[in-house]
């Protein structure tokens, strides 16, 4: 092998290490802070290497906190989420792609120009319209403004533009309507795109905290992002309790990744080719 390329594997091995222990480090610094008691976390000869196994934080996190709940609240608001932006996504996309009806370029380009809107630019206008609505504590609050991913129709549009119109005119020919077309022959076809995007909405819906965390005030209806901010005690910060229930919140998520890691990973590109 060449002596320069050699050394440019080298060198690009050495820089991918240690991008990895940079991004793994805060992840065994969470998990060795979570097996210590609070006493030791704080003291000064805590060190790099945990010298104790305690799983106290832990058994804490489980039964002395609202984990169960949390859980269940952003397994709840996650599923619907992720059901309905696929659902609206891949029928709105139909509509733009196979529809012909007056507007539908500019309807694309309003959908196209939303990229260019940042989320945090509508935290105020939806805080006050779901405030008008009566929406705030309530599911439908917190759900409603997650509904909107421009990202999934934009993604099936350029997927249903694809299709041979071929294909459409056989459906039809059958005696096949739109509904037929859709949900018979076009989701059938797009099955991995479809699993893509719901595993890569899922884990955003799973991981979303801004907006959960203005329109919740209540701890039994608080997702686990939001529920995180809440695992103190009377007297300050509980470092190693914090630590187990962050763990513990991004468990599932991080079991879903290492299952679908091909589909997440086919999800980003597509994201990021369509915002590109």
């Amino acid at each position: 092998m060449n002596p320069m390329r050699r050394l440019e594997n080298i060198s690009l091995t050495c820089i991918t290490l240690f991008a990895g222990l940079l991004w793994i480090f805060p992840l065994y610094w969470a998990f060795a802070t979570s097996i210590r008691t609070e006493s030791r976390v704080v003291s000064d000869e805590a060190g790099l290497i945990p010298d104790e196994f305690n799983l106290s934080s832990y058994i804490d996190a489980l039964f002395n906190t609202s984990l169960i709940d949390w859980y269940i609240n952003s397994i709840g608001t996650s599923v619907i989420i992720t059901f309905v932006v696929l659902l609206t996504g891949m029928m709105c996309a139909y509509a733009l792609s196979q529809m012909e009806f007056p507007g539908r370029k500019a309807l694309y380009l309003v959908v196209l120009a939303s990229f260019m809107v940042p989320a945090q630019a509508l935290v105020v206008p939806q805080f006050v319209l779901m405030n008008d609505l009566g929406l705030i504590n309530r599911w439908g609050g917190i759900i409603l403004p997650q509904l909107v991913v421009p990202v999934v129709i934009i993604v099936y549009k350029q997927f249903f533009d694809a299709v041979p119109k071929e294909m459409k005119e056989a459906v039809v020919l059958d005696g096949g309507g739109d509904y037929t077309l859709l949900f018979k022959v076009f989701l059938p076809l797009n099955w991995g795109i479809t699993t893509a995007l719901g595993i890569i909405t899922f884990i955003m819906s799973w991981n979303a905290f801004l907006w959960p965390f203005l329109v919740i005030t209540t701890e039994d209806m608080m997702t686990i992002p939001v529920g995180i901010t809440q695992v103190n005690d009377a007297f300050g910060v509980a470092y190693a309790r914090i630590m187990s229930v962050a763990l513990l919140a991004a468990a599932p998520v991080v079991i879903a990744y290492l299952i679908f890691q091909k589909r997440v990973t086919e999800a980003v590109m597509i994201s990021s080719g369509v915002k590109g």
